[in-house]
């Protein structure tokens, strides 16, 4: 399960309570409003919730660079640390060198999040005479440093290193930004920079030491963000063992967010982006071939449970942050049990090919299949909507 911040609830809690309040509040903060426009502030939200999709259709394959590097946690710690954001904001040296300062900031403050709680009340887009110049100028920096963690999350699964623009960003990233720990603040220097997707191609020169074993990692890539929506996600709020613990709350977004981590379990299973049937390429496809009969049923249950999955949470009554305590939440949930069960099956099934070099062979055409048509795909469409959105918080401004 992914860092969280899980430390910093009491303060999101304290700004439920008060209905989301401006996070400069405060006598001595800077209140002087950004000279922008509603329309700016309006495009900055749409192409947030655009961005935000293409990242969680990223969920599924957060192994790699994004865990390597820390991105997760950097890009998509929730719930965000409202306290901690509005000191800041009042921070003279902090605000003076933002792009240096947010490198290590915690990052309860950043990302998705510390972007979503400057833009969005009540999933509307804010108001142009709520947002102040200081709000402005940190999320210009925050969306730019979004975007450099995005592009290099591109450039490390690009086995051929075809951008040299984001691939200089990715060297750059790599370089300046700081391990995360589990309270969300920096701790160390990052590694050098990889490729992962030349290592996920070729077994045995990084993380994968078999093809077989690349491959399982698509698999055990969505079980990880299934359990993390259906038992944390959706289950801490639903039981009340935690009822701050919901994922983009000023957006209204929570229930997209959960359908767009599902879907990108899809796209990794059926072998492309926007996938509605398996390809030939892909690791579906290939245990409904394989000519194991147990494999290939057990194949068609994942589809089947697949898509009960992806109908249930779409089903789920919305906004969640006012219902997550609804019955169609346990209904989605029992439905991501049954999927992540079904993978299971399917993984103990595949196991049993360790050392079959036909097997192995056509491991191999998955996995290059799944780096550039499933990840890649999927991080160079995240990067390019990020430097959209970035793009679009600028232009906030008059």
């Amino acid at each position: 399960m992914k860092n969280k911040n899980l430390l910093k609830m009491a303060a999101f809690a304290a700004v439920l309570s008060i209905g989301f309040a401006s996070c400069t509040s405060d006598d001595d903060a800077d209140t002087t409003i950004v000279a922008g426009t509603q329309t700016g502030i309006e495009k900055a939200c749409s192409d947030w919730k655009v961005a935000r999709a293409n990242w969680e259709n990223t969920e599924a394959f957060l192994f790699g660079a994004a865990d390597v590097y820390s991105i997760d946690p950097h890009t998509d710690t929730w719930p965000v640390a409202a306290n901690d954001l509005a000191d800041v904001l009042r921070d003279e040296q902090a605000m003076s060198n933002l792009d240096n300062f947010i490198k290590t900031a915690n990052s309860g403050i950043l990302g998705y999040h510390g972007l979503e709680y400057v833009l969005f009340r009540q999933g509307q887009p804010r108001k142009i005479d709520q947002i102040t110049n200081l709000e402005y100028n940190y999320i210009c920096a925050v969306a730019k440093d979004l975007y450099h963690a995005t592009a290099t999350l591109e450039a490390a699964w690009d086995s051929n290193e075809s951008n040299a623009d984001r691939h200089q960003i990715a060297l750059n990233y790599v370089a300046t930004h700081n391990s995360i720990n589990d309270d969300g603040d920096a701790e160390g220097a990052l590694g050098a920079f990889q490729n992962f997707g030349k290592a996920f191609k070729n077994p045995g020169t990084g993380d994968w030491d078999t093809a077989l074993n690349a491959t399982l990692e698509i698999i055990s890539g969505c079980q990880d963000i299934i359990g993390e929506v259906g038992d944390s996600k959706i289950g801490l709020p639903y039981t009340g063992e935690d009822a701050t613990y919901i994922e983009s709350p000023y957006a209204y977004n929570s229930i997209t967010d959960f359908y767009d981590n599902i879907v990108s379990c899809k796209n990794a299973l059926f072998g492309s982006m926007g996938a509605t049937t398996p390809s030939q390429q892909s690791l579906i496809y290939f245990c409904q071939n394989a000519g194991n009969a147990a494999l290939a049923t057990q194949a068609n249950t994942v589809v089947t449970k697949l898509e009960a999955a992806l109908a249930k949470i779409k089903a789920m009554k919305a906004p969640f942050a006012l219902y997550y305590s609804d019955a169609s939440c346990k209904v989605a949930i029992d439905a991501l049990g049954e999927l992540d069960d079904a993978l299971g099956a399917m993984a103990e099934t595949l196991k049993g090919y360790a050392d079959n070099d036909i097997v192995e062979a056509q491991c191999r055409v998955i996995n290059e299949n799944y780096v550039d048509h499933v990840v890649l795909a999927t991080y160079r469409a995240l990067a390019d909507s990020a430097l959209k959105l970035y793009e679009s918080i600028v232009n906030i401004k008059n």
